[in-house]
């Protein structure tokens, strides 16, 4: 059975065409990167965004709002997240 609708990087590249949309899209690139990295550390693991949220001591909703990006999470938050699956932050100024 196949999924209907586009991919993300079909969607993404032709957004990225638009200037406006790749400029707003480069600016918030960190914060994609790391929900990316976060999604699929927990979808290889088999952990439901329940069981994250149990881990962390916080609600599915926050995990949940984490991943769809509507959340601007602290450094904390994170450090918490990626202790749970495994992991930890690292942060690098360049």
């Amino acid at each position: 059975m196949s999924k209907a609708g586009a991919k993300f990087s079909e969607v993404k590249e032709l957004l990225m065409k638009d200037e406006e949309f790749k400029e707003e899209y480069e600016k918030l690139k960190p914060r994609y990167d790391v929900i990316s990295q976060i999604i699929e550390a927990r979808i290889s693991q088999n952990i439901t965004q329940e069981e994250l949220a149990f881990r962390v001591g916080t609600q599915k909703s926050n995990i949940s709002r984490l991943e769809s990006g509507t959340y601007n999470p602290s450094l904390d938050f994170l450090s918490k997240v990626a202790r749970s699956l495994g992991k930890e932050v690292q942060v690098i100024l360049k």
